[in-house]
């Protein structure tokens, strides 16, 4: 990398916030059997799936016209299946066009592929196999295990940073963008444990957010730092099935200043170490 590119990372624009939405109520959350005779991607939001996302798009308006005055902006990624695509629209009700920034429709973000039209008894014992073998690297028949959704997430999130450093934030000095990604839940929690590199077993803790529900990410005082914990109490944290450490790190995430380091950064360490000692002199043999 040369000085000019070192450069131009060093002045990177951040979004503000990422603001994770899952699709409102579908027909498939009403009934799975549904899933039998509609494909997955076509599956439909409901009247009352329909009402939560304009809703949601309410809510979102208001956090950032109370927050940010008359400099918000939004630029939105949409899963392309047609509920969230609808939950996109209706949401999008609540934002005038001088607001939106863009939005772009992302197949990378999609719903964890669970097979073709699914026969409901055969899911159900599927299912019930899924959690004895582990939600995350179960894979399901002709479909996807949770690992194989993170790889397409992760090269998804090089796509997000890719439009950051083209300056799709930076629309003038005094506006602040906020990046809206309307998924699925599944989807949502593999984004958010690549994001905060999370394990495998803490991601297994996590529980799948109702439908429309809103998780704000906003930038720290750091200045590169994004937790929940701006916008989310330690409760709603702990509902969300976030461990006590990894509560203490979004919380640390929420005051730490640029340059800081977080004593306890590598709470993490006792998941693969056993026996650490503190330091050389307690390494030496005793004589």
């Amino acid at each position: 990398m040369n000085r000019e590119e070192r450069s131009h990372v060093h002045r990177r624009c951040l979004p503000k916030r990422i603001i994770l939405v899952r699709h409102g109520e579908s027909q498939g959350n009403l009934d799975t059997a549904a899933y039998s005779t509609t494909p997955d991607h076509k599956v439909p939001l409901t009247p009352q799936g329909a009402e939560q996302a304009r809703a949601a798009g309410e809510c979102i308006r208001q956090l950032l016209s109370s927050e940010d005055g008359e400099n918000w902006k939004v630029y939105f990624y949409v899963s392309p299946y047609e509920r969230t695509r609808a939950t996109l629209r209706e949401l999008g009700r609540a934002f005038p066009r001088n607001r939106i920034v863009g939005v772009r429709e992302e197949c990378r973000i999609r719903e964890q592929d669970f097979g073709n039209f699914q026969v409901e008894e055969r899911m159900k014992a599927i299912k019930e196999a899924r959690e004895r073998f582990g939600r995350f690297f179960f894979r399901f028949p002709e479909g996807e295990s949770a690992a194989d959704v993170f790889d397409r997430v992760a090269s998804f999130m090089e796509s997000l940073w890719r439009d950051i450093d083209m300056g799709r934030v930076e629309q003038d000095e005094k506006a602040e963008v906020s990046f809206v990604i309307v998924s699925h839940g599944l989807t949502s929690r593999v984004f958010l444990m690549k994001w905060f590199k999370w394990t495998v077993e803490q991601f297994e803790l996590l529980n799948n957010p109702e439908n429309c529900d809103i998780r704000v990410m906003q930038l720290g005082p750091s200045g590169r730092d994004y937790t929940f914990a701006l916008h989310h109490s330690e409760e709603e944290l702990r509902q969300w099935g976030l461990s006590p450490e990894m509560i203490a790190d979004q919380q640390w995430r929420a005051t730490a200043n640029r340059g800081s380091w977080h004593e306890n950064d590598l709470w993490h360490l006792g998941n693969f170490f056993e026996h650490l000692k503190d330091s050389d002199d307690e390494q030496k043999p005793t004589e």
